[in-house]
């Protein structure tokens, strides 16, 4: 049986929810089982990770409108310092984001600074906690990645 990689960090509790879920519908439908990594329980360890990957984030970012200013990340930069340690962005096929629509432009922007900083895509993104047919909708994208990026790595 196969098996993804999940790293994440939850603060409030909405990603993890939606990271369990998700994890769920890949047993159940894709028979894929998941290895979950909340960053927030390392308390800032890191380690190699060396299977390939999926991100996933909260946007918690500090004033502003996502535009001009507002874009200083704040609280989950953990996940941020543990994708850069070790080279483990290299086995990083892509992220989600998740955030509140209501702050407009700032929606996701963390997940949008990572892939930009570490070159890897934004695959998605979901709001809040995320719904079941989110979670529909995300899978065949995150599969299709991963087996690009699998088939990039064997090659």
């Amino acid at each position: 049986m196969k098996s993804l990689t999940l790293v994440y960090v939850s603060l409030s509790g909405n990603t993890h929810s939606f990271v369990t879920r998700f994890a769920r519908f890949l047993k159940e439908k894709h028979n894929i089982d998941s290895r979950l990594i909340n960053i927030k329980d390392l308390k800032h360890e890191t380690f190699p990770v060396k299977e390939d990957f999926l991100a996933l984030l909260p946007t918690y970012l500090e004033g502003g409108n996502g535009l001009d200013n507002g874009d200083t990340e704040i609280l989950t930069t953990p996940l941020r310092q543990f994708i850069a340690a070790h080279d483990n962005y290299k086995n990083c096929f892509g992220i989600i984001g998740s955030g509140n629509r209501n702050f407009n432009n700032q929606y996701c922007l963390s997940a949008k600074q990572y892939a930009e900083q570490f070159g890897f895509p934004m695959l998605a993104d979901f709001e809040l906690r995320g719904t079941s047919a989110d979670i529909e909708r995300i899978a065949p994208i995150v599969l299709k990645a991963w087996e690009a990026f699998g088939a990039a790595d064997e090659s």
